[in-house]
């Protein structure tokens, strides 16, 4: 591995290597302060995010991996495309990925070991994968109660989780109360958390970590009676890291699967993520 998006953080020692892309938007503003610039910039029909192509170039890399699954999240296929179509001297592989549910996980990590030329090490990575989704399946699908989730990827404006989601909370005992499974995440109104009132709320903001969806939750705890929404009354309202585990489509989408089971039934499951992955709303 020779570069990295400017995102890319996991393993740990991936940070020694330089970063081909940067933000147009300030990541530290505020969640509506950032919904505002990425509209803004959509609307004038600008890029998010800025390829370095000098950078790029220089590394000679014989693959590039991007994705063709959200162009708000991270740079896009065609940004990628353009940026290596006038190069020339070295040949240069573009994979892109395009997961929307738990299944395109598995084709994936067959995609990309395929282009790296160690098929048989995905292949290895894909059974231990679906092995431990199976090890928490065994213990959920008997469940004849299934604890009311919402799951809120977005805060201001209130936008709850789609795509491998919804999937997720089905296959850790829990049932889904906004969003579709395969489908983008969708737009939410206060009133139907109201009118649902779930028993478990998961705040899960696309990009955030523990800690800054910790110092976001005022967006959700200050509208109107959230005192009164049963996962408030019965202290069921959760935090994840959802910029290392949910909004990333990759092999750590198994520990997402683990830290919801962990949440909704701490009585039959113990992954040891508490306080790293999650934590109990302050």
């Amino acid at each position: 591995m020779t570069g990295r998006s400017h995102e890319c953080d996991f393993p740990e020692e991936v940070r020694r290597l330089p970063a081909c892309t940067e933000p147009q938007i300030d990541p530290t503003a505020s969640s509506g302060g950032i919904d505002r610039q990425v509209k803004a910039r959509l609307q004038r029909a600008l890029s998010i995010y800025h390829i370095d192509i000098a950078k790029l170039r220089s590394l000679q890399p014989d693959v590039v991996l991007t994705q063709a699954q959200c162009e708000v999240c991270a740079v896009s296929l065609p940004e990628v495309e353009r940026a290596v179509a006038e190069w020339t001297g070295f040949s240069t592989q573009v994979v892109s990925l395009s997961p929307q549910r738990l299944i395109d996980l598995w084709s994936n990590v067959a995609t990309v070991a395929e282009a790296l030329g160690v098929s048989e090490c995905g292949r290895t990575l894909v059974k231990q994968l679906k092995g431990r989704v199976a090890d928490v399946i065994v213990k959920t699908a008997p469940l004849k109660r299934r604890p009311s989730v919402a799951c809120i990827e977005w805060l201001d404006p209130l936008m709850a989780a789609g795509n491998w989601v919804p999937e997720l909370v089905e296959l850790a005992g829990g049932l889904n109360l906004f969003g579709e499974a395969g489908k983008h995440s969708p737009w939410l109104n206060w009133e139907a958390v109201q009118e649902h009132d779930p028993e478990i709320l998961v705040a899960m903001p696309c990009g955030f970590d523990l800690e800054r969806t910790r110092q976001e939750l005022p967006l959700l705890s200050n509208r109107p009676d959230w005192a009164k929404l049963r996962a408030v009354k019965n202290r069921r309202v959760y935090c994840v890291d959802g910029n290392q585990y949910f909004n990333r489509p990759g092999p750590r989408l198994v520990e997402s699967l683990e830290i919801l089971a962990e949440m909704f039934h701490p009585e039959m499951f113990q992954f040891g993520h508490r306080g790293k992955g999650w934590c109990e709303a302050p």
